[in-house]
């Protein structure tokens, strides 16, 4: 089961890198225009694009770009004529940091809050946490960003609005400049998972050696974390590392509205130029954390699960 899911990864793979090349040869222009500006002469931009491998079709450059890809090469950056993987090695680091910050905020506060919603369910506490995490959920992260950045950052002004994060920062200084984008990535995930911990739970609670541990006058509190919690870890995972996938994929949006030097700002600013290298490296790597990602998920939920390990 595992040796088909990372085969059915590769494929997808594989489809994405097709996806994005197609799409950047539907957008308009190229890089050679996006440098020389629209009104360059024809004969110009022409020697440029000849100059860059430009002038071949698509399926001669994608075919020598995934060659490539195959022996480690990414290629070069049309842009500034860099290595791709040099400019991805400078700029991921970033996006992990960004993601493994509010991963470790979002993930125990998740489940944490779960717990306590399914076991005062139906009680004032547990309809304001499930209206404030529909609330979440409905509202796409740009707006949270946004309103964060208003209240925090101009009203208040304890956070700065602009993530200007450099390699010369020390820790703290990185998380305070950080703090904007990682309470937004926490607010979006943490809805997700503790919905899903909540609900796993409270399905459990209907299971009959559940009934059989509340007849024995074992306290709810006891039999949700001793009895109902290590059943539940399943789906638990499952949606955990899911969300986790999410925060590195999701981040672009993130980084775009703070202005954070990461891989999904790069990848925005590489399809503002054409650069067709870069981006189809940032987004390869994108998309191989998720596959991955995933596959981990599928792989937690096999061992997690007697079941799903019995049918493997």
């Amino acid at each position: 089961m595992i040796i088909k899911r990372f085969g059915f990864g590769l494929l997808t793979l594989f489809a994405i890198s097709l996806l994005i090349t197609v799409g950047i040869e539907f957008l308009a222009g190229d890089v050679c225009t996006e440098m020389l500006g629209q009104m360059a002469h024809p004969d110009t931009v022409a020697a440029c694009r000849a100059e860059l491998n430009l002038d071949r079709p698509v399926h001669i450059r994608y075919a020598e770009w995934f060659w490539n890809l195959l022996h480690g090469d990414m290629g070069i950056s049309l842009a500034n004529r860099r290595e791709v993987s040099e400019l991805i090695s400078k700029r991921i680091g970033n996006t992990l940091f960004l993601a493994g910050m509010s991963a470790l905020i979002s993930v125990p506060l998740a489940i944490g809050l779960g717990v306590l919603a399914a076991l005062y369910r139906n009680t004032a506490f547990d309809r304001v946490i499930s209206i404030t995490t529909l609330s979440a959920i409905s509202v796409p992260e740009f707006f949270v960003a946004y309103i964060l950045m208003a209240v925090l950052a101009v009203n208040f002004q304890i956070f700065p609005a602009i993530s200007n994060v450099d390699s010369f920062m020390g820790f703290f200084e990185r998380v305070k400049v950080s703090a904007l984008p990682v309470l937004t990535l926490t607010l979006v995930v943490l809805a997700h998972m503790m919905r899903m911990t909540r609900a796993s739970i409270v399905n459990l609670l209907a299971s009959p050696y559940i009934e059989m541990a509340k007849l024995k006058g074992i306290r709810p509190a006891r039999i949700i974390i001793w009895h109902a919690l290590p059943n539940a870890w399943a789906p638990i995972i499952q949606v955990v590392i899911l969300n986790l996938a999410w925060l590195v994929v999701g981040v672009v949006i993130v980084e775009v509205v703070f202005v954070y030097p990461g891989l999904g700002y790069l990848m925005v600013d590489s399809v503002l130029f054409r650069d067709m290298p870069m981006v189809r490296g940032t987004a390869m790597v994108f998309a191989a954390t998720y596959v991955l990602l995933n596959l981990l998920a599928d792989i937690l939920s096999i061992f997690a699960n007697p079941r799903l390990r019995h049918r493997g």
